[in-house]
């Protein structure tokens, strides 16, 4: 990614942070009594720094400290959003009975205050119900049939795990219950549909962390791809960690499974943004494909879903969309993508989006459950 790009896109991120902030100390300031203001003010630039000042840390040094730094960080990024939404409902809200007389000047403290209270505790319920959420994967189960030839494979049984975004946040449990989930299942094969790393390595280096994900013994094999977060940390660096645990990351390229089945695994769109690599064009990647036998491509975000098809793909694999982590966000998603999450058929292609099994930012999910992909495959024939 260029520098000036860089420049560009912390300036919006920074503008929209501050604005959310400011937004929320003034709802707080206008109706803590003035004995309390000079540490409400403290307090709200302290909690609001936190996430910053956790990734700066992160960047230099991974420690436990900037750990904790960073969910606390995480945390407060949810409870902006929500405290934005609502606090603006209620505004509109007041301007709605105040226009119609419905509200007088002498209730408008009052209002001010029960606004304030109702927001901060629908907020902060939101964020616990959504942490509670965002600890208990599932796994989604979809069956689908494919009318091609196979060398007496009757039945594919896959599992596929995307955004397990390992690091400061999601840690040695995590990834330990995902692979005893993984094993439960007993898949004939296991796909990691990238961001397996969050971004910064520090942080995945100091416990290993990637030596406690032990996939379960398959016929088929272990396959990952490159997400977005690979490069984000150098993927000079996060890709030979992955490789390094016996993990085939597949990087503009085709294995052949037993059967005949063909599986392609494309580098991430974005690796051309931070490494300056273009990836290859999809009809190059199939070049020596035979389309008689089933082709599965994994590709983590979920773009130009027709080129799939065009080129006679079976089964698409994505991931990334994290169907947006936290409503409503769930709903630009949809805006975003053709399919931000589950299932869709276009043409003899099937697509399946999942929601991942990780997160970004704060360890909260209001919008869809984290998850385990099983694809069950009858090939007919």
């Amino acid at each position: 990614m260029k520098i000036s790009h860089y420049i560009i896109f912390f300036i919006v991120v920074f503008t929209v942070y501050f604005i959310g902030n400011l937004y929320l100390f003034l709802k707080g300031y206008n109706i803590i009594p003035r004995s309390g203001k000079l540490l409400y003010t403290i307090a709200f630039i302290f909690l609001a720094a936190i996430f910053i000042v956790a990734k700066i840390l992160e960047s230099r040094h991974s420690t436990l400290f900037s750990d904790v730094l960073n969910i606390a960080g995480g945390f407060w990024l949810a409870f902006l959003l929500y405290t934005f939404i609502f606090f603006l409902f209620s505004d509109i809200l007041f301007l709605i009975l105040r226009l119609t007389g419905l509200l007088h000047p002498e209730a408008i403290p009052l209002y001010r205050k029960w606004a304030f209270i109702l927001t901060v505790t629908i907020s902060s319920l939101f964020i616990i119900g959504g942490f509670i959420n965002a600890v208990i994967p599932v796994v989604k189960e979809y069956d689908i049939s494919v009318a091609k030839q196979t060398d007496d494979v009757k039945n594919l049984r896959i599992a596929a795990v995307s955004d397990i975004h390992l690091g400061s946040i999601i840690r040695k449990r995590s990834i330990i219950k995902l692979s005893e989930v993984l094993e439960k299942m007993q898949p004939d094969a296991v796909f990691l549909l990238g961001d397996i790393i969050d971004g910064e390595l520090g942080p995945v280096l100091r416990g290993d962390l990637l030596k406690y994900f032990h996939g379960p013994h398959t016929r088929d094999g272990l396959y990952a791809i490159t997400g977005n977060h690979e490069y984000i940390g150098g993927g000079d660096r996060t890709i030979p960690y992955i490789e390094s645990k016996g993990i085939r990351i597949l990087k503009d390229e085709m294995v052949v499974l037993p059967g005949g089945i063909q599986v392609a695994g494309r580098l991430d769109r974005d690796s051309f943004r931070y490494s300056g690599k273009n990836r290859m064009p999809l009809e190059e990647l199939l070049e020596n494909t035979d389309h008689s036998r089933p082709v599965i491509l994994l590709d983590h975000q979920p773009l130009n879903l027709g080129e799939a098809e065009k080129n006679g793909i079976d089964l698409q694999l994505s991931g990334h969309t994290h169907k947006g982590q936290l409503w409503p966000l769930n709903h630009l998603i949809d805006r975003i993508y053709e399919v931000g999450h589950g299932y869709k058929k276009k043409g003899n292609t099937h697509i399946i989006v999942s929601s991942g099994y990780g997160l970004w930012g704060p360890r909260v999910r209001t919008s869809g459950r984290p998850e385990v992909l099983q694809i069950n495959i009858k090939f007919t024939d």
